[in-house]
């Protein structure tokens, strides 16, 4: 039975005539990106500075100003409150009146129940639904584990590509899985929004999926370079990609569309983990397309001889392309 293709097998867009272009914009992205972390920063979650977070709701809907009011003598730090809304819920009409309130404090467990008091006094039929404390020493502590997690993950993908492919490979496999994470995290800087566990856990995923991409174009770089042993280095590269290119669509978009569903309908609690899902899978596919290839392109390939009748490897290089 013949697969479903998204692509035709006769397809040849020149990908690496485009490479220029492609790495000065991802160069320009990244340059932002770098420059609003150092001018803007990052919104951090309670994960991360330290505080309380307490989620709470009510059976009738209550603007957020009076769920402001309430809170009104917390003596604590910054305080915000966020209306939850479960859209599923909402579909079947038993959604609630749900709100997260955020409080940035140095001694969490006593704000989180000066808090919980004081929503209980204003509101008899409030449900404190989850309460969660972070004191400024943990948080730096995730903070320090979280920075550890990804650079042990690159680090990991260098080794790996470097043992099964070359070091050319793993180059250009790290740079794209850099650019990848750079860039995503400059857009939760430029869109402030927060940046908590489940942003790391998204930046990992992404790690994964991206790596993922570029190893199934490098493998068929490799074949390919095995097969066509004159022809440049872009051709071949150019060859591997529209090979792969209806994979690459099949199961990136496949990937958006659960991952939108979630955005949509799976509330605010995992909309940051999702939003950095989405532009992650975005970002990655073009970086494993354009960023590690080119990279790739210009470094050149040694070939490995292929019997032992071969006296030497052959250097390619992008052929003049």
């Amino acid at each position: 039975m013949r697969l479903m293709r998204l692509v035709r097998d006769d397809t040849h867009v020149g990908f690496m005539k485009l490479a220029k272009p492609a790495v000065l914009f991802s160069a320009a992205l990244a340059l932002l990106s770098v420059l609003s972390l150092a001018v803007i920063g990052l919104n951090y979650g309670i994960d991360f500075r330290g505080g309380a977070v307490v989620m709470a709701e009510t059976p009738e809907p209550r603007p957020i100003a009076e769920w402001r009011a309430a809170l009104g003598t917390l003596e604590a730090g910054d305080v915000a409150v966020t209306s939850i809304s479960d859209p599923a819920a909402e579909l079947t009409g038993a959604a609630r009146n749900s709100v997260m309130v955020r409080i940035g404090a140095d001694d969490p467990n006593a704000a989180a129940s000066e808090a919980r008091a004081l929503l209980e006094d204003a509101f008899p039929d409030v449900t404190i639904l989850q309460t969660d404390a972070v004191g400024a020493k943990v948080s730096g502590e995730l903070l320090q584990a979280g920075a550890l997690a990804l650079l042990l993950a690159v680090l990991a993908v260098l080794v790996y590509i470097w043992l099964r492919f070359e070091w050319q490979f793993a180059v250009g496999a790290v740079i794209a899985l850099a650019h990848d994470v750079l860039i995503t995290v400059g857009v939760f800087s430029i869109t402030a929004t927060e940046f908590n566990l489940s942003i790391i856990a998204a930046l990992l995923t992404i790690i994964g999926y991206s790596l993922n991409d570029t190893v199934v174009i490098f493998d068929r770089v490799r074949e390919n370079l095995r097969k066509f042993k004159t022809r440049p280095l872009a051709e071949v590269l150019d060859l591997a990609i529209n090979e792969t290119l209806s994979r690459t669509f099949m199961t990136s978009g496949t990937t958006l569309i659960a991952l939108i569903a979630l955005y949509v309908l799976g509330g605010e609690v995992i909309r940051g983990f999702t939003f950095g899902m989405i532009f992650g899978i975005v970002i990655g596919t073009y970086s494993s397309v354009f960023v590690a290839a080119a990279v790739l392109l210009w470094l050149g390939v040694t070939r490995e001889p292929l019997d032992a009748d071969a006296a030497a490897g052959v250097k390619f290089s992008d052929g003049g392309a």
